[in-house]
């Protein structure tokens, strides 16, 4: 038996427990937490000139887990990106 998509979230909802619109929020806090950390991991890593993070970063989604290891743990690590040339 297949369902269709309005059911497979209708049944979601009704065995979570929550309303649909709390799903939503819920969903959209996630959203804006992991398009925050994603945007500053990947202004790091381009200031860095570290061209993989950058990939690696645009194309995993964590929901920030990936972003905050790199700022807070990865770009630590090495010497100083290299200065730009006035």
């Amino acid at each position: 038996m297949l369902l269709s998509p309005d059911q497979v979230i209708a049944s979601l909802v009704a065995k979570i427990g929550i309303s649909l619109e709390t799903l939503a929020i819920i969903f959209l806090l996630l959203a804006l937490w992991s398009i925050a950390w994603k945007g500053m991991a990947l202004w790091k890593s381009a200031q860095r000139k570290e061209k993989w993070w950058f990939i690696a970063l645009m194309i995993i989604n964590t929901l920030g887990i990936l972003e905050i290891l790199y700022l807070f743990v990865f770009s630590k690590k090495g010497e100083a990106p290299p200065s730009p040339k006035i």
